[in-house]
């Protein structure tokens, strides 16, 4: 009997009273299946439960053996070879096999900024047995066990090779992993909820779990991940015990969920989010540097953070960097405005970028508190710079859809969206998937810059530590001159759970292994 069939089973009727259930509240309910072919958080969130990944990285950000046995470079770093533990098996009972592996990382490397930094230095990857494969470098590439253990954007998760051969472009609908959790597909109801059963045949690895890396002992039978998109309703939810776990309560919540004494609070993420306003180069305004830059002077990132709700000792006043501030890469090179409004300076630009009064298309998220929150913020202040604002009201699912549209606005096309970033997200040049700019294939926004990219570029081929650290500088600089996007403000906020759960660790992203509920 498959696994799928066993776990269907453990249902029965006089069974389930004796399962443990936790159930969960993240940013987004689960809308697709593809954790390559979409880069939303939500997708991540579900690939972490059903798959497993090559390598992963602990609490100190360290890449750390995870699915693999054994990792053996050449002496100067151009070659590698992997083997896999033995054990590993498919939720449909099939082994884990190099080719596996190989495929997956494949189809990765289509879409992930990551995964294409490495496909393009590498000359060669093969399998050698059915546990073992290379990878040999064309130029070098010092971040090759980083890139496999790669946990956000377009996660690198292995599956199955048969469902790897899939092209990138076309989104997957089976979602069988070796992971920790085993989807229940006929329970999935986009909008209400999604089921996740403990995988009974996991191998965990021996050590104790660090970060993302090291033993995924799950304790619970089924994980139950509820939609709840209004942010009062999930915290009475909380309240009441109906639900386990809120990834991240609306901030202005918060205390009154300290105050029930059923209630614990704690930083998922230490280090925090951020505040990203994504621009779409392709189309006017922001097309023009000029136009992309007014935007500095109208952004004030303590205004958007205070009006999110959060909490002043949550919040980062000012941050200008783009690998997050109170981490060993924040820079300030090229930085200017997002202190306060300069509606002077922010028009002069505009006029400098040709605009002419032309509609802005700024699509909120008004599922979201904080996307609906920041959005608002910011529209009004752009609209007091001179900009002619539609803030047009959607959910999350319909703008991860509607920002891959590349037509003009009058054909349905957008200028701008919010989106909020964890440090996972932004943390270097290499990885952080809204930075890069090449001129064909990158991700929605389309940026556009050779030099960032060769620069970008030069920064992970570089194994010497301090002149990594030189080059970092300059990339910052040539971001805030080409803007991708605009950091409109670090903060962190809390999640919250019964006091009944125990094992909840600030992983950053949310994962349910080591969990308990009594």
């Amino acid at each position: 009997m498959g696994l799928l069939a066993a776990a269907a089973l453990s249902l029965a009727p006089g069974l389930a009273a004796a399962q443990s259930t936790l159930r969960v509240v993240l940013i987004n309910d689960l809308a697709s299946l593809d954790p390559v072919n979409s880069t939303a958080a939500f997708v991540r969130n579900h690939g972490f439960m059903v798959y497993d990944q090559l390598f992963a990285l602990d609490s100190q950000g360290v890449a750390r053996p995870q699915m693999v046995q054994s990792h053996e470079p050449s002496a100067d770093g151009m070659s590698h070879r992997f083997t896999l533990r033995e054990g590993l098996a498919f939720h449909d009972g099939t082994p884990v096999r190099a080719a596996d592996a190989v495929a997956s990382i494949r189809r990765w490397s289509q879409r992930d900024i990551v995964g294409r930094a490495l496909a393009a230095a590498t000359a060669a990857m093969e399998v050698v047995d059915e546990k073992t494969f290379t990878i040999r470098l064309s130029r070098p590439f010092a971040l090759v066990t980083e890139a496999l253990a790669r946990p956000t954007a377009s996660a690198l998760f292995v599956m199955p090779e048969r469902i790897a051969q899939t092209p990138a472009s076309t989104a997957i609908t089976e979602a069988t992993g070796s992971g920790p959790f085993i989807f229940q597909p006929g329970e999935w109801q986009a909008g209400n909820r999604a089921v996740y059963l403990r995988n009974p045949a996991y191998r965990p690895r021996p050590e104790p779990a660090d970060g993302l890396a090291g033993g995924k002992v799950v304790n619970i039978d089924r994980l139950e991940w509820v939609a709840m998109p209004d942010p009062a309703t999930a915290a009475a939810a909380l309240q009441a015990g109906e639900i386990d776990f809120i990834e991240q309560p609306s901030p202005d919540l918060i205390p009154v969920l300290e105050r029930n004494r059923n209630i614990r609070t704690f930083a998922l993420n230490p280090v925090g989010f951020m505040v990203w306003l994504r621009l779409n180069h392709t189309q006017p305004p922001f097309d023009k540097p000029e136009a992309r830059q007014a935007l500095l002077h109208l952004v004030n990132q303590q205004d958007v953070l205070n009006a999110v709700g959060v909490r002043a000792s949550e919040q980062v006043p000012y941050c200008p960097a783009y690998f997050f501030c109170n981490t060993p890469l924040q820079s300030d090179a090229g930085a200017e405005g997002l202190r306060a409004e300069n509606a002077d300076r922010a028009r002069a630009l505009l006029r400098q970028a040709g605009y002419s009064g032309q509609r802005v298309v700024f699509m909120n998220a008004a599922d979201s508190p904080i996307n609906n929150a920041a959005t608002l913020t910011m529209a009004a202040a752009f609209q007091r710079g001179g900009l002619n604002m539609d803030v047009p009201s959607m959910d999350w699912a319909t703008v991860t859809q509607r920002r891959n549209r590349r037509e003009p606005v009058e054909q349905g096309g957008w200028n701008m969206f919010v989106t909020v970033a964890n440090v996972l997200d932004g943390q270097n040049p290499l990885t952080n998937l809204y930075l890069a700019s090449p001129c064909e294939g990158g991700l929605t926004g389309w940026p556009c810059d050779a030099e960032l990219e060769a620069l970008r570029r030069s920064w992970w081929e570089e194994n010497d530590a301090a002149k990594r650290q030189e080059i970092l500088h300059r990339v910052h600089a040539r971001a805030y001159h080409v803007l991708p996007y605009i950091n409109a403000g670090q903060f962190r906020t809390l999640a919250a759970h019964r006091s009944n759960v125990e094992g909840l660790r600030p992983t950053t992203v949310p994962v349910f292994w080591g969990v308990t509920k009594r």
